[in-house]
C-alpha cells in the first residue's frame, strides 16, 4: 500500500510541474495587445516564421490590413485567443486571409503530397474579431482543406466568414457571427463539397445569415444554429436567413435541421428559407432543377415567407413548426418530388400581440407536380386565399392532413388534375363560421375521398 501512495505523489508532482512551464511557442508575447499599438507586423512575422501555433495572450490587437495566411510557404497554422484575445480590424479586407493551393475534390486520390504535408486543417479557435472599417471582414479562405473555424466572434463586420474560390471539408461550428453590415457566413463564388455550420448564433446581418451565390456546392448542413434577424431593416434590399441561390449555377444536398430561424418581417421580401433551385444546363439531361434538400425541425416565425423555394426537386420539408408569415408561411413553385410532412402551421393567440394579428400565413403549391403533403396540421384563421392552395399541379397526393378553424378556405383546388385528397380533417367550427372547406376553380381532376368537411 505504501508504495502505491508513493507512486500517486510522484505522478501528481510530474503534471503540475508540466502545468507550470508554459508552451514553447507561446512564451513570448505577440504584439502589444493594448488596443492603442498597430500589431500587424508583429503578428504577420509570427505567421511567416512558421511556427504554426498563434497563441494570442489577453488584449485587444489592433490591426490595419489583412494576416495573410499563404498555407504552402508558412505551413499548416492555428491562430488562438483563448477566448481573450480581440483582434480590431480597421484596414479593408479579412482581418485573417488563409491561402491553400488544394485544387483537387475531398477525394484522396485527387491530394498532392505537398497539400497534406503543409497545408491541412488550418484553424482558428477562441478569438473576437471586431470590424472598424466599412470593408472590414472577420476570416476569409480559399484554396483550404479541412479549415476549422470553432469559438469564434465576428461583429460589426462587413462579412463574418466569407468562403471564395475553391475549399473542401469546412466546419464552422460554436461561433457567434453579429451585427454585421453584410453577410455572416458567405459562400461567394465558390467550389465548395462538404461543409458542416453547426451549434452557432448568426444573427442581425444586413444583408443575409447564411448565403450561397454564384457556386457549386454540395453536402451543406447547417445544424442546431440560431439564425435570426438578417435582413436589415424596412429600407434594405431583400434578403433571407438562409438564402440558397442556385441560377446559373449548382447546388444540391443540403440539409437544415434542428435550427430556430426567425426575424424580421419589416424588411421587403424576407425570408426564414429561400432556395432557387434552377442550376446551369448540363449535356446529360434537360433538367434544370437541383436539389436533394432537406428542412427537417426548424422552429420558422415572423417574415414575409417562411419557407419559399422554387424550382427544385427532391425537397423533404418534415417536422418544422411554422408561424407568423405575413406573405405566407409556405410557397413551392415549379418544383417536382416534394414531401411535405409532419409540419405545424399554428396560429397561436399568444402571438397576436403587436402586428402578429396581421400575418397572412397560409401554404401554396404553383405548377409542381408529383409531391406528397401528408400529416400536416393547419390551424388558424387566414387572411390568404385558404390555409393550403394548390394550383396548376399535377400527381399530387394529398392524405391525412387537418386544416382547422381556417376562416375563408380550407383547401382551394385550382387546375389540379390527376390528383387525389384522402383522409382529411377540414373544419371551422367557430361560431358563424361562414367559409367553405374545399373550393375547386378551372378544371380539376382530382379524387376526393373520406375526408369530414364542415361546410361541405
Amino acid at each position: 500500500m505504501r508504495a502505491c501512495v508513493s507512486l500517486v505523489i510522484v505522478v501528481c508532482s510530474a503534471v503540475t510541474a508540466c502545468a507550470q512551464q508554459p508552451a514553447a511557442d507561446s512564451a513570448a508575447r505577440i504584439g502589444t495587445g493594448d488596443g492603442v499599438a498597430d500589431d500587424t507586423a508583429a503578428i504577420q512575422a509570427a505567421v511567416d516564421r512558421s511556427t504554426g501555433n498563434i497563441q494570442l495572450g489577453k488584449g485587444t490587437y489592433r490591426i490595419t490590413k489583412p494576416i495573410v495566411i499563404d498555407l504552402d510557404k508558412v505551413t499548416t497554422t492555428a491562430i488562438h485567443g483563448n477566448g481573450v484575445a480581440r483582434i480590431v480590424m480597421e484596414g479593408a479586407g479579412p482581418a485573417f486571409r488563409f491561402k491553400g493551393t488544394h485544387q483537387g475534390t475531398a477525394a484522396p486520390r485527387t491530394f498532392k503530397v505537398r497539400t497534406w504535408d503543409r497545408e491541412s486543417s488550418p484553424m482558428v479557435d477562441g478569438l473576437e474579431i471586431v470590424g472598424k472599417h466599412a470593408e472590414a471582414c472577420g476570416i476569409e479562405a480559399d484554396g483550404t482543406m479541412q479549415l476549422t473555424v470553432t469559438r469564434v466572434v465576428v461583429r460589426e463586420a462587413l462579412h463574418g466568414i466569407h468562403l471564395i474560390g475553391r475549399n473542401r471539408n469546412v466546419t464552422l461550428s460554436e461561433c457567434h457571427v453579429f451585427n454585421g453590415t453584410g453577410v455572416g457566413v458567405f459562400l461567394d463564388h465558390l467550389n465548395l463539397h462538404q461543409i458542416n455550420i453547426v451549434g452557432c448564433h448568426i444573427s442581425y446581418n444586413d444583408r443575409g445569415g447564411i448565403v450561397l451565390k454564384d457556386s457549386e456546392v454540395r453536402n451543406l448542413q447547417i445544424g442546431s444554429c440560431d439564425i435570426e434577424g438578417n435582413m436589415g431593416g424596412a429600407d434594405s434590399e431583400p434578403a433571407a436567413n438562409i438564402l440558397l441561390d442556385a441560377s446559373g449555377t449548382s447546388i444540391g444536398e443540403v440539409a437544415i435541421t434542428g435550427c430556430t430561424i426567425q426575424h424580421s418581417h419589416d424588411a421587403p421580401k424576407s425570408a426564414n428559407i429561400r432556395i432557387l433551385g434552377r442550376s446551369k444546363a448540363v449535356p446529360f439531361t434537360s433538367e434544370q432543377r437541383h436539389g436533394n434538400f432537406t428542412i427537417a425541425n426548424n422552429i420558422l416565425s415572423d417574415v414575409q415567407v417562411n419557407i419559399d423555394i422554387k424550382d427544385a426537386r427532391g425537397v423533404a420539408i418534415t417536422g418544422n413548426t411554422i408561424w407568423k408569415g405575413f406573405s405566407s408561411n409556405l410557397v413551392v413553385e415549379n418544383c417536382q418530388s416534394v414531401v411535405m410532412s409532419g409540419n405545424v402551421f399554428d396560429r397561436n393567440p399568444r402571438y397576436g400581440y403587436g402586428d402578429g394579428k396581421d400575418a397572412k400565413g397560409g401554404a401554396k403549391f404553383t405548377g409542381c407536380s408529383d409531391c406528397t403533403i401528408s400529416g400536416n396540421h393547419f390551424y388558424g384563421k387566414v387572411a390568404a386565399e385558404a390555409a393550403l392552395v394548390l394550383r396548376r399541379c399535377q400527381r399530387l397526393n394529398v392524405t391525412g392532413c387537418s386544416i382547422l378553424d381556417y376562416g375563408n378556405c380550407g383547401l382551394l383546388l385550382d387546375q389540379v388534375t390527376r390528383s387525389r385528397v384522402s383522409d382529411c380533417l377540414i373544419r371551422d367550427d367557430r361560431p358563424q363560421a361562414e367559409g367553405v372547406s374545399i373550393a375547386q376553380s378551372g378544371d380539376n381532376q382530382v379524387q376526393i375521398s373520406d375526408c369530414q368537411l364542415s361546410h361541405p
